[in-house]
């Protein structure tokens, strides 16, 4: 594959953030009385915008939305945050894009401040050029306006990146934006929310990623 810049997503791309996000996602919903005893039931929060998936999933208005999300963030900013596993096969992967002279950027809805810590507290922040997350405030949380931001700052050419994603949220932002996308089918999009977005590339696994940009 011939980019010379790839833009990854963060969560259920590069990570593993299910035990973080679901037992801060059921802390945030027990301060506003809401048992949810199945965390396999909360595992639609990873990914998208969280106020939005709070208001959707348990008909909140905005502002209780919002005391939800500062719920979250209580427990997922010293607990939640290191509950996280980096995917095998992604610094393998991450070395060779780096050793082909790509440039390598992460775009998440997730706050910067939260994306940053993970990728140095995780060992691979080295790899980045830059991190673009939203604003805590929810400033540039959907992917349309994040990669909009991203290329307008890096000055980068739609058809000179590749956006690598596991929501439908990665692709509608790439597709918006000009950019071709890979869907990845290891995280936790399933394969029809995924070929919904007509991908240019989908790889089941970290393995048939690497060997793409083998070829």
């Amino acid at each position: 594959m011939h980019y010379s810049n790839i833009l990854f997503d963060l969560d259920g791309t590069l990570t593993d953030p299910r035990e973080g996000i679901t037992r801060s996602v059921q802390y945030a919903l027990s301060k506003l009385g809401i048992d949810e005893p199945d965390l396999t039931a909360l595992e639609h929060f990873i990914g998208p915008p969280l106020l939005q998936c709070f208001m959707a999933t348990y008909a909140l208005d905005e502002a209780t939305g919002w005391q939800a999300v500062n719920h979250y963030r209580e427990r997922f900013r010293v607990t939640g945050l290191y509950e996280n596993r980096v995917f095998e096969g992604v610094e393998a992967l991450l070395d060779a894009l780096v050793a082909q002279g790509r440039t390598l950027y992460i775009a998440t809805s997730k706050p910067t401040v939260f994306a940053e810590e993970i990728a140095r507290h995780f060992g691979f922040a080295r790899y980045f050029k830059r991190i673009y997350g939203s604003e805590l405030d929810g400033t540039r949380t959907n992917k349309v306006e994040l990669l909009a931001h991203l290329l307008q700052s890096e000055g980068l050419a739609p058809d000179s990146a590749l956006m690598i994603g596991d929501r439908k949220h990665d692709l509608i932002g790439a597709r918006s934006n000009g950019l071709h996308a890979a869907a990845v089918g290891y995280g936790f999009g399933s394969r029809e929310e995924l070929a919904g977005e007509a991908p240019a590339y989908h790889f089941d696994t970290l393995v048939q990623l690497h060997e793409a940009f083998r070829r």
